[in-house]
């Protein structure tokens, strides 16, 4: 894992692709896929040490299944669905820490929100999942607990757009490469962690646990300078 975060050139993350998550943030539901990008710095491979919450922020998870790209892809046909799943080399699973306060308060005065998702260790992933262990990523349980309560439980089959779609509309506007990572959007069940609580994700398939997808990552308080106010 700690080599595809070096060959990681973008994390593409799509926003508000299960509704019931939509309606939780009291979000609007999006007419096509929308999506962000995470810094390749915030990647915590497995056993990297703990997530580091900033001073100041309210802190949330949001379990997701990422892709990882084994070829270049640009405007792509959201119909051809064959070449979509022939550039996805593998999958891992991933955790999208969110500074919740920092990225509400962007919202309201229609700033951008990098700062919210960008600290370092704010995308812990799992070890490499390769492709024939995920025959059908669009029918896949993700799951996520905190102190071993689960707080997220779904099946992939609930995104609104389906991974083609999330492929054509990222490629039609930047070419994906070799080794970036698309975080695929977060089911229902967000909320926030605190110092000293201890985060686990995984996924199921046809009901099976898959050993390669397992995160356990606790949260500890960042230091340094940086302290959340307003802007």
């Amino acid at each position: 894992m700690a080599s595809i975060k070096a060959n990681t050139r973008k994390v593409v993350c799509i926003g508000r692709n299960y509704a019931d998550h939509i309606k939780e943030l009291n979000s609007a539901r999006p007419k096509k896929p929308f999506f962000f990008l995470k810094p390749p710095s915030s990647i915590l491979p497995p056993n990297s040490g703990p997530v580091l919450r900033p001073t100041g922020v309210n802190l949330h998870y949001e379990v997701e299944l990422a892709l990882i790209m084994g070829k270049t892809l640009r405007d792509l046909d959201e119909k051809d669905e064959k070449t979509a799943m022939d550039v996805i080399e593998g999958y891992a699973m991933s955790i999208d820490m969110t500074a919740r306060n920092t990225q509400d308060e962007a919202k309201k005065k229609g700033l951008p929100w990098s700062i919210a998702k960008g600290f370092d260790t704010f995308l812990p992933m799992s070890n490499f999942i390769s492709s024939d262990k995920i025959p059908n990523p669009h029918n896949v349980e993700v799951w996520l607990s905190v102190n071993d309560e689960v707080r997220q439980r779904d099946s992939t089959n609930l995104m609104m757009f389906r991974i083609p779609r999330q492929l054509a509309d990222i490629s039609q506007c930047m070419t994906l490469e070799k080794g970036d990572v698309v975080l695929t959007g977060t089911p229902k069940g967000v909320g926030s962690v605190v110092v000293g609580d201890v985060m686990k994700a995984g996924l199921r398939v046809d009901g099976k646990d898959i050993e390669e997808g397992r995160i356990e990552v606790e949260v500890k308080g960042k230091g340094g300078l940086y302290e959340y106010t307003e802007t």
